[in-house]
């Protein structure tokens, strides 16, 4: 009741300006969708996921998609990469109002128009705030290279309550493999599930991955680390990562680094021992790195090695 309410008032506020709108419903065939031309609407109102590429095609970039979630699992929200949510309200029912920023993402190797990554959910923005504090200094190096930093960390499982079991896959991710899996299986929540390893050897001055540790035998062919997600890794796995900032940069910028859901932040900076100087970050980069992370709702702990 409440969201046709706020669809009359929007359509009486349309009758005053020059706006196209549409009222979409889930039983339109093929054909008879064909006929409406392309960007055609500045408004969408819809109460279905099921035609989100008929409405993507037919609203212009700017234009208004108007959605009344669904209690159905099998019509949950899925937010588009080049939408923009602009107004979120619960009635009886969740009503999301999201902006068209510009054209659809088609990914590597797709046929079809897909999208990367799920809208975070309450439950995990919740447990987001529950991570253990950032250091603001560097720590002694005794003290960051003690077990007991390690230990220290609040896990997402533990911190949702979640089990684990709804996921599609789980799977670890790690960039060396200098004891990191070893400590993975010793210390992170697997809440008695399966999850399967990948060690990457990522080069990290142009930040591809030139090797990858598996049964098969011969050199893997040469492949950015953003690709190899974008090929084996979908929303609907659970992912854990160990990476060096410079690689999550460079997943950060091929908006992939929504794909995981938590992260071990290893940040090389002018604090490490036997490093050289020049050409080292700032710790306060390092910092800034670790906020923005948590802007993409990652949860990141930093990783001391």
């Amino acid at each position: 009741m409440e969201f046709e309410r706020l669809r009359l008032l929007m359509l009486l506020w349309c009758r005053t300006v020059s706006t196209r709108v549409a009222l979409v419903g889930g039983n339109h065939t093929a054909a008879s969708q064909s006929w409406i031309a392309d960007d055609a609407f500045d408004l969408v109102f819809t109460s279905s996921f099921q035609g989100t590429e008929f409405i993507d095609r037919v609203l212009k970039i700017g234009g208004i998609m108007v959605i009344q979630l669904s209690n159905d699992p099998s019509n949950a929200f899925h937010q588009q990469s080049n939408y923009k949510i602009v107004y979120l309200r619960r009635f009886t029912s969740t009503v999301v109002a999201m902006r068209k920023m510009g054209p659809a993402v088609t990914l590597v190797n797709s046929p079809t128009k897909q999208r990367l990554c799920r809208v975070t959910t309450e439950a995990k923005t919740a447990a987001l705030k529950g991570l253990e504090d950032v250091m603001l200094e560097p720590p002694r190096r005794a003290l960051a290279k003690s077990s007991n930093s390690l230990k220290e960390m609040k896990l997402l499982p533990d911190l949702m309550g979640d089990s684990l079991e709804g996921y599609r896959r789980r799977i670890f991710i790690t960039d060396e493999n200098n004891g990191v899996v070893e400590w993975f299986h010793e210390n992170y929540p697997m809440k008695n599930q399966h999850f399967e390893i990948y060690t990457l050897e990522i080069e990290v001055c142009n930040i591809e991955m030139v090797g990858e540790v598996s049964s098969s035998f011969g050199a893997p062919p040469v492949i950015r680390i953003s690709d190899w997600l974008k090929k084996n890794v979908r929303e609907e796995d659970y992912v854990v990562m160990k990476a060096e900032a410079q690689v999550v940069e460079e997943m950060m910028r091929e908006k992939t680094i929504c794909l995981v859901d938590e992260l071990f932040l290893e940040c090389k900076n002018q604090w490490h021992e036997g490093e050289e100087k020049k050409g080292k970050r700032a710790y306060w980069e390092c910092l800034a790195l670790y906020g923005r992370l948590r802007d993409e709702a990652v949860g990141v702990h930093q990783w001391w090695g």
